[in-house]
């Protein structure tokens, strides 16, 4: 492809311009081949600026920079931007024929909800006869083929390529985690949104972002740069749903479970069986359980109409969608409820634990497994244990991811939120699988454990290798030889 066609709407000023015929793009000095343009970034860890002449050493023939290097190669055209991460958004829409203005695609941002939402937006599209693509934490889907995910959202070039192949795949929709790392790195630049989804926010990414008020904003200049064609999607709920849309050029729709809204959800029953629920006036049976997929469910039909589906077809398709993987899954015992849940924020265990207290009897006790992950945001820790330990019987606090960290340091800082009354109802045990185990032994007749925090998770992430581990798996081990 022809230099000139890829930087397309890229602001730079030109070091020995020339036309080339590129053969790929690149923001890694060793994945630079002969013919290639390098994209010099400043990452959260190093400086793609350092790696210049080693990307030009291995063919590179244009250098896309924020700072000109003090070497300059005459066979070598230099393009100096504003912002590196802007520019290869821009240039990697442009590489893949901007495969995002071929289909619909709706992203979704929010502290909570987000995998949910896409993943079954995509099987209720897919189910109503629509080539759908996904792009979540768990995996990313080209109709029915299974790619795996390793963030939540991908990086600028594989995420243009993965559109392409959707619309190659003849997909009409896709849908898409959209996280406030994406949109502060500029991953999504280059990319046109049909639609957006603002599904809450809480405590959070303060490792990355500082400050709640950098957190909001991130989220909220995703919804400043849709275009005027596309529709926002807010949950008004949450008291930074208007502050969302406060600035965007995008069709405003609201939704809500506590007010009036242009899509509005009414709570008749929530068990463990399910929801029902009263969707715009109508009422219907949901498989999902929580005042939490009451929200996710009402964005996922407000989306769908939004999208031309009939009322009628969206509400019928809703009530026979399935719980995602990890989120709120049941794992039965003769004598005892186990959930496993992704809770990994404070909001989420708040509401992952609300959900069961709504929903149990008196008599029925909870024991919650729980730990926070290393190399994140540490002052979610203490918070976390105490929302634990304030809607438990009994906390056992555990690892949990604990990356470059001390686990047993994690867990101090999480034990460090808990008054003396807290402590005196909580074990911790470093070990997960002993954890898991520990409270299965605890549990009697009826009462009902909730393991949080990694849900669909299939690993133990320790200095940089991970075990295979899978919560699921543990608790029904623990659980058939309980019964033994």
């Amino acid at each position: 492809m022809k230099l000139n066609d890829i930087i397309k709407g890229v602001q730079h000023q030109a070091v020995h311009p020339q036309e080339w015929e590129v053969k790929g793009i690149t923001f890694a000095s060793n994945k630079v081949e002969e013919g290639y343009i390098f994209v010099a970034q400043k990452g959260v860890h190093t400086d793609g600026h350092l790696y210049i002449e080693d990307a030009i050493s291995r063919g590179a023939c244009v250098v896309v920079c924020q700072q000109l290097p003090e070497t300059l190669h005459d066979k070598v055209t230099y393009l100096q931007v504003d912002n590196s991460d802007y520019a290869l958004g821009q240039m990697a829409s442009n590489y893949c024929d901007n495969p995002s203005s071929k289909l619909k695609l709706i992203g979704i941002t929010g502290t909570n909800g987000k995998t949910t939402t896409v993943t079954l937006l995509h099987r209720m599209f897919q189910m109503a006869g629509y080539k759908s693509g996904l792009i979540s934490t768990i995996v990313n889907r080209i109709d029915e083929q299974e790619v795996p995910a390793t963030h939540t959202t991908p990086d600028a070039l594989e995420l243009n390529r993965l559109l392409k192949q959707m619309v190659d795949a003849g997909c009409r929709y896709c849908f898409m985690e959209v996280s406030s790392h994406s949109v502060v790195q500029q991953r999504i630049a280059g990319l046109t949104f049909a639609g957006a989804i603002f599904s809450n926010i809480t405590h959070d990414h303060l490792d990355f972002h500082k400050t709640m008020a950098n957190y909001i904003a991130a989220k909220k200049k995703f919804f400043d740069d849709l275009p005027a064609d596309a529709f926002a999607l807010v949950n008004i709920d949450d008291r930074n749903g208007m502050t969302m849309v406060q600035n965007t050029r995008a069709m405003v729709k609201t939704y809500s479970v506590q007010r009036m809204a242009d899509f509005h959800c009414k709570m008749i029953e929530n068990s463990f069986h399910g929801l029902n629920l009263e969707i715009n006036g109508t009422e219907m049976w949901a498989q999902l359980v929580g005042r939490f997929n009451a929200y996710n469910l009402t964005a996922i039909y407000a989306t769908a109409t939004l999208c031309g589906m009939a009322h009628d077809e969206a509400l019928r398709l809703l009530s026979e969608l399935k719980p995602v993987a990890g989120r709120f899954e049941y794992v039965h015992g003769n004598d005892v409820v186990a959930i496993v849940d992704y809770a990994h924020t404070p909001d989420a265990l708040e509401n992952v634990l609300s959900t069961i207290h709504d929903i149990k009897k008196s008599h029925q006790e909870v024991i919650t497994v729980v730990g926070c992950g290393g190399d994140r945001d540490p002052l979610k820790r203490p918070v976390m244990a105490q929302i634990a330990a304030k809607m438990s019987n009994r906390v056992i606090l555990t690892s949990d991811n604990p990356r470059t960290e001390n686990p047993d340091t994690i867990l101090d800082q999480m034990e460090a939120g808990l008054d003396s009354e807290a402590l005196a109802r909580t074990i911790r045990i470093t070990d997960r699988r002993n954890a898991i185990k520990t409270a299965v032994m605890m549990a009697k007749l009826g009462d009902i454990i909730l393991v949080a925090g990694k849900g669909h998770e299939t690993y133990q992430e320790v200095n940089g290798v991970r075990h295979h581990f899978d919560d699921k798996e543990e608790v029904a081990i623990a659980l058939n030889n309980k019964k033994q």
